[in-house]
């Protein structure tokens, strides 16, 4: 196995792109990418994509954005698993380069889905959990991250306040990041204030419908150095994990077992542990999710995850600070495109590229990224080569 290290990274505005195409906004992120790292060929490409045939209308993105980056006829795949799409086509493209089958490799990431109505876009989401036994039943997502902040409201204590405190923190992180589609800060009163979606979670609990791209350019630890000045970020880690789609078939409701197994599989291949991680991208398409999913990747103990983020121990300048980027709540959430965004963030950050929200001495950095309710995971580490 190659070592391979992230030489180029670029994203589109996140939001609703009413005015923009698919493709249009996957090129540009492309472009971005291309450009950063500096690389005149692509020899492969991934796209992350969950479900553009729903959301546009649009299937066969292999051949259509190959065609409109400008590289037609090299090898071209789109890869899916729900919301965990772009995690997965990263772990692709990486494994790719490791492997030796090619030396430079375009991740793309994409989901355009304000085209269509609410009740649109949620029965393409819903598609990601288990149509015979959830669906048919009318539970959709948020009806089921609902059971599992009640559950661990009851067997924890967690409060609704601490809940509410995941959404403020990444609000205020998302308000210096200006691709973020809300770049504004929140409050505990107005999540607790907000409209009522499914008891306990509240509107502000949730991450929007949004549109928009991510791409990141991949080579040869040992080749990077030809097309880039900047600093070199390798990745070090890389797991991946499944659980049952429905939730009611799990031992815990609460535990995200697969992000657990992940990132298990991820720290030993790099050989780290959690203490290790200076900071982190994690996929909060719900307030709960961000607090089960750091009690899974062993940043706090389990039950603790409430009281991380009412602390400031996930915040900026906290001991472990949780998506600088605003995350999905704050940045959004194209979902096919969020897995390679959190690369993006990483990348940035370890490069000391953030700017206002950047985290200081950063050296090693890690992504989770899952699908529906957490049926799908895939963990990446990366750090300063």
């Amino acid at each position: 196995m190659r070592e391979v290290a992230v030489i180029g990274v670029g994203m589109s505005q996140w939001g609703e792109l009413w005015k923009k195409s698919l493709r249009q906004i996957f090129v540009d992120a492309a472009l971005a990418a291309i450009g950063d790292a500096g690389v005149d060929k692509i020899d492969s490409m991934y796209v992350g994509c969950m479900s553009s045939g729903l959301f546009v209308g649009q299937e066969h993105l292999a051949s259509l954005l190959a065609d409109y980056v400008g590289v037609a006829g090299i090898s071209a795949a789109r890869v899916e698993s729900a919301c965990a799409s772009g995690g997965v086509a990263f772990r692709s493209g990486y494994i790719e380069v490791a492997s030796g089958i090619s030396d430079i490799v375009l991740v793309g990431g994409v989901e355009k889905m304000t085209d269509v109505s609410g009740d649109g876009a949620t029965y393409a989401l819903a598609t990601a959990a288990d149509q015979e036994y959830e669906g048919y039943q009318g539970v959709t997502f948020p009806g089921l991250y609902a059971m599992m902040a009640s559950d661990h409201m009851r067997r924890f204590g967690t409060t609704r306040e601490q809940i509410a405190h995941v959404a403020v923190k990444n609000h205020k992180h998302g308000a210096m990041n200006p691709r973020a589609q809300y770049p504004y800060e929140i409050t505990v009163d107005a999540v607790l204030k907000s409209v009522l979606v499914a008891d306990p979670l509240r509107i502000l609990d949730c991450s929007p419908i949004t549109d928009g791209a991510a791409a990141v350019i991949l080579c040869p630890l040992d080749a990077a150095k030809k097309f880039t000045k900047k600093p070199l970020i390798k990745v070090t880690g890389s797991g991946s994990s499944t659980d049952t789609i429905a939730l009611h078939d799990r031992e815990d409701f609460c535990e995200f077992a697969a992000t657990k197994r992940a990132a298990e599989r991820a720290y030993k291949m790099a050989g780290v542990g959690p203490s290790d991680i200076s900071l982190a991208e994690v996929h909060d398409c719900f307030t709960i999710a961000e607090i089960c999913v750091i009690e899974a990747l062993g940043f706090v103990e389990r039950g603790e995850g409430g009281k991380a983020a009412e602390s400031g121990l996930t915040a900026l300048g906290g001991r472990i600070p949780v998506n600088t980027s605003g995350g999905l709540k704050s940045k959004g959430h194209p979902v096919g495109a969020t897995g390679v965004a959190q690369i993006v963030e990483i990348t940035e950050q370890l490069r000391g590229e953030s700017g206002k929200r950047q985290v200081k001495g950063a050296r090693r950095g890690l992504t989770q990224n899952m699908g529906g309710t957490g049926g799908s995971t895939v963990v990446h580490i990366l750090e300063v080569a």
